[in-house]
């Protein structure tokens, strides 16, 4: 008698519902996903939303250093023996977010080679997004920073262009992601408008005009 065939196995399908290791919790505008120093101990999974992973110095000065969204994981570090989370994830509006156990996630990474694929990508497309941050604030000017951070926030170069950026997102928040002064943003924001880089239409639209200013020599 033949052997009955193995069920195919959906990444998708897993990462949307709730079974052994796995849960999914709403979380409203600035609620805490996992704090800077707790234990670390799952990954988590955006199913809806944003959320912000922030790092914070002893001194209390905080940085932004990843902003997610819908499709992308985080805490990852749990999987390579990290026992305290280095960052604070939060969400920007309302999120819902799985929480995947570190168990779970070693089982069916082992144990299903299409989830594998999936979370390889994800981590290549991550860490070529931490090698272009670090160029970035190398060598580039505050003003080059806060272009290419809104280009990637409205989805520059990826299918379907540019799109309006609807998660409200403050200058201050801005600030923290490019390493400068909230004034600073301020004046940039105002020079990007002023060009016809930006507009505000009940919510903050890049145009890909704004490119110039990322693809500009400077002196």
């Amino acid at each position: 008698m033949a052997k009955k065939a193995k069920p195919t196995f959906d990444p998708k399908e897993f990462l949307a519902t709730v079974s052994r290791g796995r849960t999914v919790s709403k979380y409203r505008k600035n609620d805490i996903v996992f704090r800077q120093a707790s234990p670390s101990d799952a990954v988590f999974y955006v199913q809806a939303g944003k959320i912000k992973i922030t790092v914070a110095s002893k001194q209390g000065k905080e940085a932004v250093v990843g902003i997610l969204g819908v499709g992308e994981f985080f805490g990852e570090g749990c999987l390579i023996g990290q026992p305290l989370r280095l960052s604070t994830a939060k969400a920007m509006v309302e999120s819902e977010v799985m929480r995947v156990g570190k168990a779970e996630m070693n089982r069916v990474l082992h144990a299903e080679p299409t989830f594998g694929a999936l979370f390889i990508a994800h981590l290549l497309t991550r860490n070529s997004r931490v090698e272009e941050d670090l160029v970035d604030q190398l060598f580039n000017s505050s003003e080059k920073r806060l272009a290419r951070t809104l280009l990637l926030l409205a989805n520059f170069g990826k299918e379907g262009g540019p799109q309006p950026i609807t998660t409200p997102i403050s200058q201050e928040t801005l600030a923290e992601i490019i390493g400068t002064t909230r004034s600073r943003v301020s004046h940039f924001m105002n020079k990007f408008r002023k060009l016809g880089f930006i507009s505000y239409n009940g919510h903050l639209e890049i145009h890909t005009s704004l490119l110039s200013v990322v693809l500009r020599d400077e002196a």
